[in-house]
Order: C-alpha cells, then sequence, then structure tokens
C-alpha cells in the first residue's frame, strides 16, 4: 500500500499531493472547530475571542506551511530544486524584507497586541487620528493581523495598522452611555 505514495512517478506524486490536500482542509477545519468549541463553552469569557481568532488564523496558516515543506521534502525533483534555489533565498528574503517591511512591522505588532492585550474587543478607547480634534474615539470591533479595527459611536469603522495601534498613546474610556439612558435624561 505505501508503495503507491512513493513519488518516484508524476502521478504518485500527484497522488501523494492529494492526500497533503486532503489532510490539510482536515486538519484546518479540525483546529477552527476546536476554537469554535472553546468559544461557545467559555460563559465566563475568560477566553478572549479576539485571541482565539486569531491563534486559528496563525494555526491553519503554520499547519498549511508545515505541510507543504513536508511535500516538498518527499519529493526528489522538489527537493533537488529547492536545494538548488537555497543560494539565492538569502537575497529574495532581503528583498521581500524591505518591500513587506511595514506590513511585516504590522504582523509582529498584532501579535504584540494579542499577547499583551492593552485593549480588548469591546473596550472603548481614545486614539490619534488625522481629524480636526487629532483624536477619535471607538469602541474595538476586532484586530487581525495586520490592522485593528474600531467602530464609533456613529456606526464609522476606523481602520488602524497594528504598527501605528502599537507605537502610539492610548487612552481606555469608559463605556459610553447607553441610548436609553439618554433618552431618560
Amino acid at each position: 500500500m505505501l508503495t503507491w505514495f512513493e513519488p518516484a512517478q508524476l502521478i504518485r506524486a500527484v497522488l501523494l499531493a492529494c492526500v497533503f490536500l486532503v489532510a490539510g482542509v482536515f486538519l484546518s477545519r479540525l483546529i477552527r472547530q476546536l476554537i469554535a468549541t472553546a468559544l461557545r463553552h467559555d460563559a465566563s469569557e475568560r477566553v478572549d475571542q479576539i485571541t482565539l481568532s486569531f491563534l486559528s488564523h496563525l494555526s491553519v496558516l503554520l499547519l498549511w506551511l508545515l505541510l507543504l515543506t513536508a511535500y516538498a521534502h518527499l519529493i526528489p525533483p522538489l527537493n533537488r530544486l529547492g536545494t538548488a534555489l537555497l543560494a539565492g533565498v538569502s537575497l529574495v528574503s532581503v528583498i521581500v524584507g524591505f518591500a513587506a517591511q511595514s506590513t511585516l512591522g504590522n504582523l509582529v505588532a498584532g501579535i504584540s497586541l494579542v499577547l499583551y492585550k492593552p485593549f480588548r474587543r469591546g473596550d472603548r478607547i481614545q486614539v490619534q487620528a488625522p481629524t480636526a480634534s487629532g483624536h477619535e474615539i471607538g469602541i474595538v470591533d476586532d484586530i487581525s493581523l495586520g490592522y485593528t479595527v474600531l467602530r464609533t459611536d456613529d456606526q464609522r469603522q476606523i481602520i488602524i495598522a497594528n504598527g501605528t495601534m502599537a507605537q502610539q498613546t492610548m487612552i481606555k474610556l469608559a463605556a459610553a452611555p447607553s441610548t436609553a439612558s439618554r433618552s431618560d435624561a
């Protein structure tokens, strides 16, 4: 049975790629389901939803990178090609690093924001913004790999790069008065 998965021939290499693809899809869904289950079963909200969502995306990305690396290692022509291209990888990585400097900075800042948690989903914060007052106030809606989304009281979305969020001074504010308490006044 294992001889069918030996990648010496093209058809067997394609068969092995299909096995890796099916395993990747299955494991990705399993990771997402486990995290969704953790979110549903945590009634006390001790587990931060943004953190779990972030870790879910990061776990799935790492899973696919590991599967791709394992597949390339098992296929002899890809293994030789990888060895031949290894010399050029350092130059390419420097070029990509310079080209994606702000994107990679936002990614690292996003990881820092999720791990250090200076704010959480639902927190009301004041940030610097290019407005007449020089600041905006919003409620944290989401933190993704590259940016943080705030929702203002008038339902506008403020999208701020994580690199900017990590470097600026933020002020945590008390929750905004609800519309019911405003109508009573």
